[in-house]
């Protein structure tokens, strides 16, 4: 069976933890309390299966406070990590500039392949949450963009994050499959 590790960074106040909540179908949080360090959160998804074989996969969701005094905690988070997600709120100006950052240390530093990463825009309930183009610096305006508004749309972002974490399996499927033949070869 495999098992994947997707980190969850970002923002503080970004909707990092009431997403890892939704998406995992854990408890629902309703009043703010930033994540102190890292959360970790293990589930299965039925949908999601390890290419063709049928085989079941596990998955860790590690849910990273925003606040960067939690910096020195960050290469035990990006340990061993097969997928980024960047949460972000599009309706504060400053997240979008500090996204860049989170993309160098989380993404860039850690040599992972663009298709590791989504970049969520969570639009927070009442916002009216605008989901059109947003402009993002070069290399952020390359990634896949979902936007999150879990008051109007729920299902979307699940069947987006579904679609992101059949694409970490199948990557980590394939380069199974080729470590395998290169010890049979």
């Amino acid at each position: 069976m495999l098992k994947a590790k997707i980190l969850f960074v970002g923002p503080c106040e970004s909707g990092k933890t009431i997403l890892a909540n939704f998406l995992t179908e854990s408890s629902d949080i309703t009043e703010y309390n930033p994540t102190q360090g890292v959360r970790i959160l293990e589930f299965e998804n039925p949908n999601v299966t390890s290419n063709n074989k049928g085989t079941g996969c596990e998955f860790e969701l590690w849910d990273c406070g925003g606040d960067t005094k939690f910096e020195s905690c960050w290469p035990a988070l990006m340990k061993d990590a097969h997928g980024v997600v960047i949460i972000f709120n599009p309706d504060i100006p400053s997240h979008r500039k500090e996204i860049e950052m989170w993309y160098s240390c989380f993404v860039q530093q850690q040599l992972l392949q663009d298709t590791q990463c989504l970049l969520i825009a969570h639009h927070k309930p009442g916002s009216g949450g605008d989901k059109g183009k947003l402009s993002l610096s070069p290399p952020l305006n390359k990634l896949k963009l979902v936007h999150s508004n879990l008051e109007d749309d729920p299902e979307e972002i699940r069947m987006e994050f579904i679609k992101y974490l059949k694409s970490i399996i199948n990557s980590m499927s394939e380069s199974r499959d080729r470590e395998e033949m290169s010890i049979i070869t």
